[in-house]
């Protein structure tokens, strides 16, 4: 570990670092934090934020084995780390010490309530200046609100390019759908960070934490209905799809039509406005259906169980 930080090989190389590893209980801690803002209710989250502990490998991996929230306040479209949340963070951090835990701070998280993972102008500059200061560092972004509409924790890592780098051109990215309101936000700062792949291990505490919850939360977990938590997310993102409708422009249709008659080059599928919209639609749609299904199969479950124990609970009162 002394080897690499003073080495400093991500100085050299700007996609040095190509992969995150992150334990499965500080995954869960993340996840807890993020979705316990606004009393947790869906419709009324504010972003939070926290740190995370870890360790980086000489192949560019950060690993990523602890976290802890900060106690910051943040609203529903941004937070950042006051006087106070800086004054817990190196308290916390010489306590690790103090106590022998080899882990040293990696990396920062915080919450994006409904509107997907990646990185604000704010959240660039943040990430650009703990990059300046405290390398190695790791920017993550979770979605609390579309985790429990997918019923899968939304979730991505990020790194911010030095300021004055241009990116090589990698070809189109893959869509990622966000909501009207935050578009230009995303698109003018989508070329100054690069998204690194994430991988979830668990070692055999890890295992026995995940037991103990799932031993205690199992009954809510079976009781839940995402159908019913997420009403208000899911009006929002049907309006957020009427809006993109509304805006579309019908000239701009035509062309596109024009040009497949005229067998003209056409544009990547995802650049047409209306593919867009269809793939936000379908996304939500397939939610949708995922959370019946959960609901078909609870109901056919705890009916027939009910049915079954029917008949013997009648007989045991026929014969007191």
């Amino acid at each position: 570990q002394e080897a690499i930080y003073q080495k400093k090989p991500w100085k050299e190389d700007n996609h040095f670092f190509k992969l995150v590893r992150i334990s499965a209980v500080a995954l869960v801690k993340m996840v807890m934090h993020t979705r316990s803002s606004g009393n947790g209710i869906l419709g009324q989250m504010t972003e939070v934020m926290g740190l995370m502990l870890g360790k980086v490998t000489p192949d560019g991996t950060f690993i990523v084995t602890d976290a802890f929230p900060l106690p910051v306040e943040g609203t529903e479209t941004r937070v950042n780390a006051g006087a106070s949340a800086n004054e817990f963070m190196v308290t916390f951090t010489e306590n690790c010490e103090r106590v022998g835990k080899n882990e040293h701070v990696c990396g920062w998280y915080h919450s994006h309530p409904g509107y997907g993972c990646w990185l604000s102008g704010i959240d660039v500059q943040t990430q650009m200046t703990y990059q300046a200061h405290q390398e190695p560092f790791l920017a993550v972004v979770i979605d609390p609100i579309r985790t429990c509409a997918a019923g899968k924790v939304e979730i991505g890592a990020f790194r911010t390019f030095p300021e004055g780098y241009t990116p090589p051109e990698d070809g189109p990215s893959e869509y990622q759908s966000i909501p009207l309101d935050k578009i230009e936000d995303f698109g003018v700062h989508c070329k100054q960070y690069y998204q690194l792949p994430i991988e979830i291990f668990k070692n055999s505490v890890d295992s026995a934490i995940l037991e103990l919850l799932w031993n205690k939360y199992w009954i809510d977990t079976l009781s839940s209905s995402p159908l019913l938590h997420n009403r208000s997310f899911t009006n929002k993102m049907v309006q957020d799809c009427v809006q993109k409708l509304e805006q579309i422009d019908t000239a701009t249709v035509s062309q596109s039509r024009f040009r497949m008659v005229m067998h003209e080059p056409k544009k990547r599928k995802d650049d047409n406005p209306l593919s867009k919209v269809a793939i936000d639609a379908t996304k939500m749609a397939s939610e949708q259906v995922q959370g019946l299904t959960n609901q078909v199969i609870k109901f056919a479950l705890f009916k027939s169980c009910q049915c079954r124990s029917g008949p013997a609970t009648t007989a045991t009162a026929m014969e007191r």
